[in-house]
């Protein structure tokens, strides 16, 4: 008999019930250092006091008028956006997999008001992930995310991660964007490297393409700076934003210049939930907290110690783990194990971690995590293959 529920996760048998900074409280009463912050959602942690606040005070005024009408924190979190990216305008969703479909219905249409209606299809790269809605699943092209689901949505070209030569090979008339992951998340904490990210804007501005950059996972605050592709030092024409814009309430965003969304007019796209004054009132306090002085500095400081520290466990463990990866407080543990029995381990040494592709173990802890909590995380993921070599 099928469970109430759909049964298309495979969860693990806890129960959290309370969320305190970088600490979940399962019902029993043990206390679960957190450091997958709901893959990447929980960008300051449980219950932070500055959501909180916006939440309860938007609550007990309004939750929902919809898009007919004005919504003025929808505008003051649009405003915040604009003035601290490359954007002119932003779209707001529910989930990193509706921007993906919106970034893909934006780039076809701007190319269709171009009047070159043939540019449709779209580049994008193996190990990515972008959400399992139909474009979503057809971008990524993976066995594993459109095997059943056919037909796949066409104008897909798939390319191996940061193969540049096959990039402009593969560039022809019909090709409309480059879609990336600055850091793959999914695919096991892959980041590009900052001369290729440069490289794909110039063969984007060269060749009179768009990009479309993926920060779903590695934006907001998540690598040391607001989003990833800073480091580069470039701009996309249009960009993915979810998870951490909401701390934890489902809020997402595309991210467009005043070029790239001119074919977004009136009526050529909506969403009935995507920017309520809820959810842009608990992101609004989530920028705040970001863009606050010295915050970012701080992730960055945090970052470099956690990775020092962990560059350590790895080589005390080299039966268990081959490298660390990533950037800021996006980071992978290569393992020797299967990543999943690593995270199953885990729970007995009370640490939350998240599996992922190519051996990898993500580590994504709250962006406020403190000194003696990366020590204690450090220390609990030390226990953890500990246990895994004494059971081997």
């Amino acid at each position: 008999m099928i469970p109430s529920v759909l049964p298309t996760y495979s969860r693990a048998p806890l129960h959290f019930v309370k969320g305190e900074g970088c600490w979940l409280i399962e019902e029993d009463g043990r206390r679960f250092l957190d450091l997958g912050s709901g893959i990447a959602v929980n960008a300051l942690g449980h219950a932070h006091p500055a959501l909180v606040a916006a939440l309860t005070e938007q609550a007990q005024n309004l939750w929902h008028v919809s898009n007919l009408y004005e919504i003025p924190q929808q505008q003051a979190l649009a405003d915040k956006l604009v003035g601290a990216t490359f954007a002119d305008t932003v779209f707001f969703t529910n989930s990193g997999t509706e921007a993906c479909e919106l970034a893909v219905k934006m780039a076809r249409k701007y190319w269709y008001e171009k009047g070159q209606p043939e540019k449709t299809d779209i580049i994008a790269f193996t190990g990515s992930f972008h959400g399992r809605s139909s474009a979503g699943i057809a971008a990524a092209g993976s066995e594993k995310m459109v095997k059943g689901f056919g037909p796949i949505l066409p104008g897909f070209k798939h390319l191996p991660f940061g193969d540049m030569d096959a990039i402009e090979a593969a560039i022809d008339e019909h090709t409309g964007a480059i879609l990336i992951e600055p850091i793959q998340g999914e695919g096991g904490i892959r980041p590009l490297p900052d001369d290729h990210l440069k490289a794909l804007r110039k063969l984007c501005d060269d060749k009179h393409i768009l990009l479309i950059l993926d920060e779903v996972q590695c934006g907001m605050g998540r690598t040391g700076r607001l989003f990833a592709h800073e480091f580069a030092g470039i701009a996309p024409d249009i960009m993915m934003v979810a998870k951490g814009i909401g701390g934890g309430f489902p809020l997402g965003a595309v991210l467009a210049t005043e070029e790239a969304a001119s074919g977004m007019t009136v009526g050529t796209h909506g969403s009935t939930y995507g920017g309520n004054p809820l959810g842009c009132a608990v992101g609004g306090a989530v920028m705040d907290v970001l863009t606050g002085e010295g915050f970012l500095e701080e992730v960055s400081r945090k970052a470099g110690a956690l990775r020092q520290k962990l560059e350590g466990l790895v080589a005390a463990h080299p039966d268990i783990f081959e490298e660390v990866r990533g950037t800021g407080l996006m980071i992978g543990l290569k393992t020797k194990v299967a990543p999943a029995d690593f995270v199953k381990a885990g729970y007995a040494q009370l640490v939350i971690t998240v599996p992922a592709a190519d051996n990898v173990v993500r580590l994504l802890p709250p962006l406020t995590i403190t000194e003696e909590e990366i020590a204690e995380a450090v220390a609990r993921l030390d226990a953890t293959a500990a246990a895994l070599e004494a059971a081997a």
